[in-house]
């Protein structure tokens, strides 16, 4: 946990992590949330992007996982999965959220074989819809999809359930619960903002 908050800290300085319980963020999807996660500018900080690189690694042998290839997804999740696949000397593919309507028409660039185990790297996990339309991409492609891995969760109940029905798995380096528990140390939020976030996220 302690890393957990170590990061939360770190993506709220830098203001990838946002919070605002008046006036909501709208989200591409529509839903009006009152926390924001832009991981693309973690790009900026090469001592965070190293530190969420790690985290990654140290979940993998957590999970005890053991990936033939790393696949990004795209946009966000491709710098994340390109310097994860570097540190564990691993092949790498990204897969678009549609196939290119042009040229060869891929979805997926990089080499990919029937039967490797993959793992998907995600810069977020809001509903799930783009990570699992992506893993399902892979699979159709022939690959073991191992599971989908992000650095921050909202830690919605409709992206365990999308998840499920799916047939997939998801893990992430920090989220929702970890900002809370932060934002309630830091003593950054009072008891009637912090019901606000705990009522959006369980009503979704």
């Amino acid at each position: 946990m302690a890393k957990h908050e170590e990061l939360i800290r770190e993506l709220l300085k830098i203001k990838a992590v946002q919070i605002k319980t008046e006036g909501f963020f709208t989200w591409t999807s529509g839903i009006q949330s009152p926390i924001y996660c832009d991981n693309r500018l973690t790009m900026s900080y090469p001592p965070i992007r190293k530190e969420i690189t790690q985290a990654f690694i140290h979940l993998i042998e957590e999970l005890q996982y053991k990936p033939d290839l790393i696949a990004g997804c795209a946009t966000a999740g491709i710098p994340h999965a390109a310097w994860l696949a570097d540190s564990l000397h691993l092949p790498m593919v990204y897969v678009r959220s549609k196939p290119k309507a042009h040229g060869k028409g891929n979805q997926i660039e990089g080499r990919i074989e029937k039967g490797q185990n993959v793992l998907v790297i995600e810069d977020l996990i809001s509903t799930g819809g783009s990570s699992i339309e992506a893993a399902k991409a892979l699979q159709l492609a022939g690959a073991e999809v191992l599971s989908v891995l992000a650095i921050f969760t909202y830690g919605l109940p409709k992206a365990t359930a999308n998840f499920h029905q799916a047939g997939f798995t998801y893990h992430t380096i920090t989220g929702f619960d970890a900002l809370m528990d932060v934002l309630k140390a830091d003593e950054t939020i009072d008891e009637t903002d912090k019901q606000r976030l705990f009522e959006w996220r369980d009503s979704l």
